[in-house]
């Protein structure tokens, strides 16, 4: 799998434009996530696209396709939770983008650890608290 990033400057401001991939098996949390984070989560970051999925399967192929900036998995997802996948690929991506990591109470951080994600979320999920992630990953 390659990975080509997609990150510019938003053609209007200073702002560093990016593309997401949101990947969990459950509607409510992809729309909770996406209304949580917005279009526009810190001055300088814009979401650009978003892209759902909510297959592992799926998120292989889109990551293999290439062209997002930060992942956020659902570490909840069924069957295949966005831990393992987290893991499965930062094992296989060569320069995988950064990725969150929504995980199922505050304690299983280490889990999150474990993954290679380089950033997690606890549930409940806090709107501010996801923006703040994916804006600081999107800067790196």
């Amino acid at each position: 799998m390659t990975v080509t990033p997609a990150a510019s400057q938003h053609p209007d401001t200073q702002a560093r434009s990016i593309s997401v991939l949101l990947f969990s098996d459950d509607r409510s949390v992809r729309d909770q996530v996406r209304l949580g984070v917005g279009d526009h989560p810190a001055d300088d970051v814009v979401v650009e696209r978003w892209h759902e999925c909510a297959t592992a399967p799926a998120v292989e192929a889109a990551v293999d396709e290439g062209g997002y900036d930060v992942l956020i998995l659902d570490g909840e997802a069924q069957p295949y939770g966005g831990m393992g996948l987290a893991r499965q690929l930062k094992s296989e991506v060569f320069d995988c983008p950064p990725i969150v990591v929504l995980t199922g109470r505050p304690v299983d951080g280490w889990l999150a650890t474990w993954s290679l994600a380089d950033a997690a979320v606890p549930r409940p999920l806090d709107p501010e608290k996801l923006a703040d992630t994916v804006a600081h990953l999107a800067r790196r």
